[in-house]
């Protein structure tokens, strides 16, 4: 499907090429994505999101691998399969995500993270919870308030929000693909 909302394209304005420097890491000699383009189309709201999203990203107090656990893990859970795509590609194997682990955020079902208590699929849980209910359990709250303190339980909540935002914008905007970006795996098949 054609996007709804075409991101902005070469040659930029002096204003909209400094604000896209900003949204992408320094030298990192990748046109800026597309979901930034078209974000860009909106000064102000921009600026705001660029502001949480570096602050999420750069200078974010989580571990990696569980940041990335929890962007993958609702990216695939709201079929934003762009922002996925493009994370599985950037982050996974800094973040020591194996492809079995990068699938299985997009192919397992809430219910197959339910009664595990490892700590990967708590960390899926406690985003499939909020997708789902908009709200985290008892139970998977206490298990994770054993590992992280007040302020990194703070800032799961607002990734899992935020990409919820992100998700959002890219799904009803039509985002297209970056053509490096990873793809959704194909559902596994049982013989």
């Amino acid at each position: 499907m054609a996007p709804r909302i075409v991101p902005l394209g070469p040659p930029y304005s002096a204003e909209v090429q400094a604000s896209l420097a900003k949204w992408m890491p320094p030298g990192s000699g990748v046109q800026p994505l597309k979901i930034f383009r078209t974000i860009a189309r909106h000064e102000h709201l921009s600026a705001r999101m660029r502001g949480l999203g570096g602050a999420l990203l750069g200078r974010g107090t989580l571990p990696l691998r569980v940041r990335e656990l929890l962007i993958l893990r609702t990216c695939a859970r709201c079929g934003a399969e762009y922002e996925w795509g493009v994370h599985v590609s950037a982050f996974a194997a800094a973040a020591g995500l194996s492809d079995e682990i990068v699938a299985g955020t997009a192919q397992r079902s809430p219910a197959d993270l339910a009664e595990t208590e490892s700590a990967d699929d708590l960390v899926q849980r406690f985003a499939d919870e909020l997708h789902d209910t908009h709200t985290v359990s008892e139970r998977t709250w206490s298990s994770l308030a054993a590992h992280f303190d007040a302020n990194a339980l703070l800032e799961m909540l607002a990734v899992v929000g935020f990409y919820h935002t992100i998700s959002f914008i890219v799904n009803a905007a039509r985002i297209e693909h970056e053509p490096w970006a990873a793809t959704f795996p194909a559902p596994s098949s049982t013989a």
